[in-house]
């Protein structure tokens, strides 16, 4: 019998029937692939990336995170801390100019990392045993925990009420390094109102104010007083926002300044050049040259608050980088701060700001508008704030000269026991 006159046994499948097979051998296989990709993503993050992040080979056990160059004085001590202690940190900047790119480290990389969304969609990736960072809003808005993290840490960029970020600002970071006894005091408050574990908190004091301080006295032993008569310099430093003393008094403050016949000198908070351009765009165009008015905007702010010898602002946290560190008076607007946008509107105990700025200088009222000269020229010859300040350092400023190696040493101790604890959890997996 040939192979061509065998018999065949032919199997007749409906249409719908074999319609429905295929979808269930389809979704079958799916569902396989599906689980098999999903295997495969686990293993490489359990592997490759449950703690670390790799970048040039190697792991990234700190990762120092800045959006804005502004920042940098805040974190610039603590980075030349953390390099002598020899442990590998990459800094990630959103700013293609920040000052950190230039900085030569041996144990440190700086890389800027865009822009906007594409700097957090970095970040909420990202891998890395420890985060430091500035910015407030984690786990809020768009920068989110990325699960590849063990710890996040924070440290404020002004030494003031630690309330004044917008609601939620820092509830989701692990630990918080302050710079004074009162602002630990305001976040067991809020956390205790809204039913949350206690973050660790390290008293560690003001890195970026300890250099900045050393660097006015090593200028101090080389300037000639100046002499009495000189033309005096009024520096104006407004926070951003409605309540902001450019948002409510405008033209009728910079007038009545440009009037005193002194040096006025305006620098916006950085944020206002965002968030309220055409406001700022209008005086800027309006005060320009030949006005009276000199407008700055120097990422350092060191020789504008040097050469200055009033400040007036509002709420603004550079008031006490002014008087707590260039020892100079200060003159401050009303308070008419609108908490319910901020982690204070929870706490009715009153603002430390409101309470100790009485104790550092004078307050404007409105009607002192028409007064101004007097006013400043008053509030420069009194040495009756010297006392307040004195107050204000001890309560606000802990630890002074000591903050960046107190963060140093927290940060490494930190990454020790994280480390430690993860070994230790690995070592018990492979016994058992």
């Amino acid at each position: 019998m040939s192979f061509y006159s065998l018999p065949f046994i032919t199997l007749y499948i409906d249409p719908g029937t074999g319609g429905m097979l295929f979808s269930i051998l389809f979704g079958i296989f799916g569902s396989l692939m599906l689980f098999a990709r999903s295997l495969i993503v686990k293993l490489k993050f359990r592997i490759g990336a449950g703690k670390t992040d790799k970048v040039m080979g190697e792991a990234i056990p700190i990762v120092i995170f800045s959006d804005h160059k502004r920042y940098w004085n805040v974190f610039e001590p603590i980075c030349d801390k953390l390099d002598k202690k020899g442990i590998r940190t990459v800094y990630y900047t959103m700013s293609e100019d920040d000052p950190a790119l230039e900085k030569k480290y041996e144990n440190i990389t700086c890389e800027f990392i865009g822009e906007g969304n594409k700097a957090f969609a970095k970040m909420n990736v990202v891998g890395a045993v420890i985060v430091l960072s500035t910015t407030p809003s984690l786990d809020v808005f768009q920068w989110k925990r990325s699960k590849r993290c063990k710890y996040y840490i924070h440290v404020p960029h002004q030494p003031n009420d630690i309330t004044l970020y917008r609601m939620f600002g820092i509830d989701f970071y692990d630990s918080l390094l302050l710079s004074g006894d009162y602002q630990k005091d305001q976040i067991r408050k809020l956390e205790q109102l809204r039913n949350e574990p206690e973050k660790e908190i390290e008293i560690v004091g003001l890195p970026y104010m300890d250099v900045m301080k050393a660097r006015v006295d090593s200028v101090k032993g080389t300037m000639q007083a100046k002499p009495a008569d000189a033309k005096k310099t009024v520096l104006l430093a407004p926070s951003w926002g409605k309540s902001g003393v450019l948002s409510v008094y405008g033209e009728k403050m910079i007038d009545a300044l440009i009037a005193t016949g002194y040096d006025i000198i305006i620098r916006p908070h950085p944020q206002s050049f965002t968030s309220e351009k055409e406001m700022i765009d209008r005086l800027m165009k309006k005060y320009g040259e030949g006005s009276g008015v000199t407008w700055n905007r120097d990422n350092d702010n060191f020789d504008v608050l040097m050469k200055s010898d009033i400040m007036i602002s509002d709420f603004s946290g550079v008031i006490f980088d002014f008087s707590l560190v260039y020892d100079k008076p200060v003159i401050y607007t009303e308070a008419r701060i609108d908490k319910a946008p901020y982690d204070a509107s929870w706490i009715d105990d009153e603002l430390w700001t409101n309470k100790i700025l009485p104790h550092i200088g004078r307050e404007l009222k409105d009607s002192d508008l028409d007064n101004i000269k007097s006013v400043i020229d008053e509030c420069i010859s009194s040495d009756k704030y010297a006392d307040g300040r004195d107050r204000a350092r001890r309560e606000t400023w802990s630890h002074p000269g000591e903050g960046a190696q107190r963060t140093a040493d927290y940060i490494a101790d930190k990454y020790k026991e994280l480390t430690t604890k993860a070994d230790s959890s690995e070592e018990a997996e492979a016994s058992a």
